[in-house]
Order: C-alpha cells, then structure tokens, then sequence
C-alpha cells in the first residue's frame, strides 16, 4: 500500500474555496439518505438548508455562492431510520469550540520569505513544551501562541533550535494536555486558531528554531468527538464508518480507535498528517504511542497485530520522506526495536527517530535513587550505547517529558533530593542534563526543565518564570551544556559524532566516563566524565586512547551554577603513558561529588 495515490474526490474534502469566489463542500457519509448544510449565512435556518448532492463511493458535495469566508456551518445527515443529525465538518481547519460550529476558513497566511529548513538531526536540542502552560499571561486562562511567541527569543539565547510543540488539535475545553483530539484538523480555538499558529512557526523559524508538532493517531476523541457514529451508521453501539466496530476498537482511552484498513480513513488520516507539514510548514512530526496503531492492546503479542495500521504508518513516513526528505518524524513506540526507524524498503516503518525508553528510564533510576550504593552504572552504560537502524541519532533521548513528569511521577529536580532546589537535587539535574546532553542521540527537555521547575506536569499549572532569576545559575548550566552540545563555541563538534567508547564505567566508586568523536578522537574527541556518588575523589585515574591533554570545558560544580555547590579545584588533564583500563594511555582527574567534567581534545 505504500504507493497509495490520493485521487479525487479525497483531495478537497471539507471547505474549499474556487476561482470565482464560490465555495465547495465535500463529506463522506455512506450510509445518509440525505446531506445538507446550515448555518450563520442562513440564520440557522434548517427549512432553508443547502443541500449536497451524492457521488460515488459515499461522497456529498454541493459548489455555492451562499457561504463566505468566517461563516458558521454544518451538516445535516439524514439517517436511514429518516432522523436528522447535526454534525461538524470532519475536515474543517477552525471550529468555535469542540462542541461548537465549524467556520469556512481560506487560508490567506503571508509567510513572507520564510524558507527554513530543520537542522541537520545531529544539531538539533529539542525542547517539549505545551502551549496551554508555556507562558500563561493571564490566571485562570489557558496560555496562547501569541504568548508563547513572547518566549522564543528566551529560547533561541539558550541554544534551543527545535520545539516539539504538545498536540494543538481542537480538544474538548480550554485545558487538556491535547492527546484528546475532538477534531485533528481544526487547531484549538483556545490558543488562538489556525492564523495564530502559522504566525508562531514562522516567528519561530526566523529565530532558527524548527517546529515538530504532536499528533495523535492511535485513537481519536473520547468527549466532544464529531465523528462518532458520523452518519449514524454503527456496529454494536461503537463508533461508525471512522472506527473499528469491532474488537479492535478498544484502547486505553476508550473504543475509539481508527479503522486503519478503510481506504477514506487512511487518507484522512494521511492527509492530515501532510496538511501540517505543507499547510503550516512543521519541520517535523512526533506520533504518540505507536505501539497503538500497530497493534490492539499495544504490545509484542501474536494475533493482537493490526497490519494495516503498519501500512498506514510505511505510507505516510515514505511519502514524507519522497516530499519533505529533511523533515523529521519521530514514533513514540518505547519498545525498542529497530524496525520503527528501519527504511520502508527494509520492511521498517521509516520513522527518523523514536522516544527511546531505555535510556530515560535507568538514567532516572539511577538518579533518583536514595542511596549511591544503588546506582548502577552498567545500566548507564547500556543505555549510552543503545542506538537504533545503526543510527545514534536515531533515537531521542531525555530525562523529563511530559509522561515522565505526570502520572504518578514529579520532575526529575523534585525525586532526586529532599526538596526541588536542594544541593542534592541541583546537583543531580546537573549530572542529568550533562548526560543527555553529551550521549549519543538527539537530546531533549521539557519545559521548565532547565528553571528548576517543581511538582509534576499539569495542563492548568503553569510555567512559574519566577524562577528564572531564582535559580538562574541552573538556567546557565542548561544553556553552557546546549552551546556544547551544537558546538557553538567551536571546540566540542565530537558531541554531533556517531562514535562512542566508554573508557570506565566503576560500580564500586560510581564513576562513569566516555569519549565521543565525528571524525577522529584525536582531532576532535570530547571526554565526559560523570560521578553518580557523593564522594570527592582526587587524582582518580582513567584509561584513554588518546595522547593529547585536555582542556576543561565544562565543570557542574562551579558555584557560578550555585551558591549551595562545592567548587571543588579542577585542572587541566595530562595524559600519562602508562595504560589503564584498557587504553594505552591514562589521565588523573580531581572529580567533585556528583559532578559533570567535560574536556576536549581539539
């Protein structure tokens, strides 16, 4: 199925606007006796309805100069017992709200000379954020694109080049975390419509940052679904001609699951999957819970598979590929296998990357934990290395995202000490942050990450900014470790390498060090040294294949991050020729409690 072709009448469905300024209308609704429309332009006047006209396949469609551009609409479905159903435009680009009336959208968006590209995947710092809690200007109100616009410049000085912005998608009320989409094609209302969000890209794109956008396929609604049993028509009280009637319905968040293996559902949900892309110029997509759309209860087990869930998901990754080959479109599947970011051609789904669950959750057991005698640093070790299709930059890699801060869990500053801003709490989102920002993959943080932000992740919680001048010493430590982490200072370009190798990793003293290089560790080799113990060593030894000294470019304990932090003395390294851990080289490193060192080769 990969060389689906959308023909017509699937490629102008809903609203859409002719050359002599009338308008069409197209709806799939197989099982009406009847269609027509109503609305604002007719005072909601049913007994002056406008009525649609039937195609083949199960399509209505009528072309009219009664409906202008802002108007309000719906359909009028008639059932075949004769009732008549209200019903939104499935396709609609704006609604009032999710229970309310569609409205004829015409995009006249002026992108100007907008012509950005994403960054290379091996430059890219991603930082979550959700728009509802972003950067609230007024209490009680959800936060807005316009306010989030306010923050870029916030976000580009910390070196922050991609946002991957929470599902926008029209939801039922103003405060959700979004994964509940009442309408995928109609962006929320509450945070200012489809106009609002264009205008947020672009700002965003002329500050450098790339756009990556959340959506959510595996399942759609449950409240203030319009699509719900669409045209009356259902099996076993479920959902209609958009859903499975069956078994495969079920899903965590109720029987709403899409009916992958019909052809109009396919594209819708592949046409709404490119109208982001080319519509509003996303640089990238991030597809929540996979596991969902390719198989029933979401796990490995024979006879739960969906296949044509699979398909959907080769066909809208290779078409995205074919059209927009540097865009990036991330699976969040956490079960670590490599066919999600296989080539279609291999029998893959053709995902750039993919959430990887095994780094995320050891790195955060090993930080989080009470005492360091339960640190594990072969768990660190296993998931430095991981990497996926042969790729390191296949795989996406954190500590907090909105899941793992919510949920029955808080943020990583409020689990690793006695309270949110204590030394060994500060000390630890250091350690934390030095990882993910140095391990091989493409690093990421949720918003509020890098203020200290407390508590766990609520949709009517939001970012205290307070705590930027609070704690704006942590706020410089993200930022020193982003510069490094794109390189921005010249003198850390191994950090964008494919290569790693772990020089020591000691379970007893809870010490772990790797050095990462592009081309040769020589010219360009960057060496991390992490210790996950309470201890202070001095002189501690490490093996190293190179020759050259180091130079200190980062140190975690520096009491420029923290007044509440040690800055214990640390040097330069000098190699010595006698050979240690394997290496035909060693250094001796003073090495703070809990500390991040980082030196460079070049």
């Amino acid at each position: 199925m990969i060389d689906e072709i959308i023909t017509h009448p699937l490629t102008e469905m809903g609203a859409q606007i002719r050359e002599d300024g009338t308008f069409s209308f197209r709806v799939w609704a197989p099982n009406a006796k009847a269609v027509a429309m109503y609305g604002s332009f007719n005072d909601w006047k049913k007994n002056k309805k406008v009525k649609l006209e039937p195609e083949d396949g199960g399509y209505w469609s009528v072309t009219t100069d009664k409906l202008n551009a802002g108007d309000e609409y719906k359909y009028l479905i008639q059932t075949e017992g004769g009732d008549w159903l209200d019903r939104n435009d499935p396709y609609a680009r704006v609604l009032t709200n999710s229970a309310g009336n569609a409205i004829v959208y015409v995009d006249q968006f002026d992108w100007e000379e907008d012509q950005f590209e994403i960054p290379t995947w091996n430059d890219l710092v991603i930082y979550e954020m959700h728009i509802g809690t972003f950067n609230v200007k007024e209490e009680g109100q959800p936060g807005t694109f316009a306010s989030a616009i306010e923050r870029l410049d916030y976000l580009k000085d910390m070196g922050i080049n991609c946002v991957e912005v929470m599902p926008i998608n029209e939801y039922a009320g103003d405060f959700s975390w979004g994964y509940n989409p009442a309408c995928p094609f109609a962006v929320e209302e509450a945070y200012g419509g489809p106009d609002e969000f264009k205008q947020f890209v672009k700002e965003a794109h002329r500050r450098g940052i790339a756009v990556i956008l959340d959506v959510v396929y595996n399942h759609f609604g449950p409240s203030d679904l319009g699509l719900w049993q669409f045209d009356g028509w259902s099996q076993d009280g479920k959902g209609g001609i958009y859903f499975y009637n069956d078994w495969r319905s079920n899903t965590p968040w109720g029987d709403t699951r899409p009916d992958y293996g019909r052809e109009e559902v396919r594209h819708y949900i592949f046409q709404n999957a490119l109208m982001w892309l080319e519509e509003y110029r996303c640089d990238g997509l991030r597809m929540d819970m996979v596991p969902y759309i390719r198989n029933v209860y979401g796990d490995e087990t024979p006879g739960n598979d969906i296949p044509e869930g699979f398909t959907l998901l080769k066909w809208i990754n290779q078409t995205i590929r074919e059209r927009h080959p540097n865009k990036l479109v991330v699976a969040e599947d956490l079960h670590s296998n490599d066919f999600i970011t296989d080539d279609v051609h291999d029998g893959g789904c053709g995902f750039g990357s993919q959430w990887d669950a095994d780094f995320v959750h050891p790195v955060r057991k090993t930080l989080i934990a009470a005492e360091d005698a339960h640190r594990d640093m072969d768990a660190i070790v296993n998931a430095v290395y991981k990497k996926f299709s042969g790729d390191v930059f296949h795989r996406v890699i954190y500590t907090d995202s909105h899941d793992e801060v919510a949920n029955g869990s808080a943020r990583l500053a409020e689990e690793a000490g006695n309270s949110f801003d204590d030394y060994y709490s500060m000390k630890k989102v250091g350690l934390g942050a030095a990882l993910v920002m140095t391990a091989p993959g493409i690093p990421m943080l949720f918003q509020g990450q890098e203020l200290l932000e407390d508590k766990w992740f609520s949709d009517q919680d939001p970012i205290d900014w307070k705590h930027l001048d609070h704690f704006n010493g942590i706020n410089l430590l993200f930022k020193d470790l982003i510069h490094l982490r794109r390189n921005l200072k010249g003198k850390s370009s191994g950090l964008q390498g494919q290569h790693t190798l772990i020089v020591h990793a000691n379970n007893i003293d809870k010490v772990f060090a790797m050095l990462r290089w592009k081309e040769r560790p020589e010219d360009d080799g960057v060496l991390v040294v992490l210790n996950f113990s309470n201890t202070t060593f001095e002189e501690y030894k490490i093996g190293l294949p190179v020759s050259k000294a180091g130079e200190l470019i980062f140190n975690s304990d520096w009491k420029g991050y923290s007044e509440k932090f040690d800055d214990s003395p640390v040097f330069p390294i000098e190699v010595h020729p006698e050979g240690y851990d394997n290496q035909p080289y060693h250094v001796n490193i003073n090495l703070p409690a809990y500390g991040a060192l980082i030196y460079t080769f070049e």
